[in-house]
């Protein structure tokens, strides 16, 4: 019996105003990112956008064939806002309803949020200490999340998915961190496995990741990654390709 989707892609959000920002911030060597109010409301920059927009022709010219029957989202309003314009580019029906589901949403950075990594090592060199003796996949700054507790909502998510999803085309439009630990988890790796992953590179913005289910794979099938990272959607419609990480961005007062 199929316990899995046809079809799952794992969308990173588009470009948006905190990763800009973000890039100013280390560029000028401040401590702190310029952007005021509350992570989950960061919007998508313009070119974020535009580049939702691209993925959304993409899958409406049949260039990966069948477009997704399930959009799950991350609350955040980045995500959604790449949910929506892809949907409204044509890459799902109109009347496709998008799903938020919390569990999706960004890796939260407790006493960091806001901080650059100059930031993080004047403000808090402890944290910092302890993140270079834990490493990034077990360190839990005050208030916030670890990647392992990530991955534990993670898991509830795709049990949620192969209850509910199973033999359908679903697309989930998430973060960068989220896009990594759904992969540690799919793919059954290790921590060195998925450091060694992020070490190659940042997530692009609205690059797709993709599985496909094999029946052949383990004893009742399996999700087999397909690809990882693409941006030919972007490539196509000549859209700027951004590879920023996420900010570490919230309230300030």
């Amino acid at each position: 019996m199929q316990h899995w989707p046809d079809r799952l892609w794992i969308i990173r959000h588009g470009q948006s105003a905190g990763n800009v920002a973000r890039d100013a911030a280390h560029e000028a060597e401040l401590d702190r990112i310029a952007i005021s109010g509350r992570d989950v409301d960061v919007p998508l920059s313009r070119l974020g956008e535009e580049q939702a927009d691209a993925l959304g022709h993409w899958f409406a010219s049949g260039a990966e064939g069948d477009r997704p029957d399930v959009l799950l989202s991350s609350p955040y309003r980045r995500a959604l806002q790449t949910a929506r314009h892809f949907r409204d580019a044509g890459g799902a029906a109109p009347d496709e309803r998008i799903c938020m589901d919390e569990r999706l949403r960004e890796k939260e950075f407790g006493v960091l949020d806001g901080l650059t990594t100059r930031g993080i090592a004047s403000h808090f060199p402890d944290q910092a200490g302890f993140r270079r003796t834990l490493g990034k996949f077990y360190h839990r700054p005050p208030g916030g999340e670890s990647w392992c507790d990530v991955i534990l909502r993670l898991r509830s998510l795709l049990d949620t998915v192969s209850l509910h999803y199973s033999g359908r085309r679903v697309m989930i439009f998430a973060h960068q961190v989220v896009v990594l630990c759904l992969r540690y988890i799919i793919e059954n790796l290790d921590e060195a496995a998925i450091l060694a992953i992020d070490r190659e590179g940042d997530v692009a913005n609205c690059s797709v990741t993709e599985y496909r289910f094999d029946p052949d794979a383990g004893r009742n099938g399996n999700l087999v990654l397909e690809r990882y990272n693409a941006t030919a959607p972007m490539v196509a419609e000549h859209a700027a390709v951004t590879h920023a990480p996420d900010p570490i961005v919230a309230a300030r007062g």
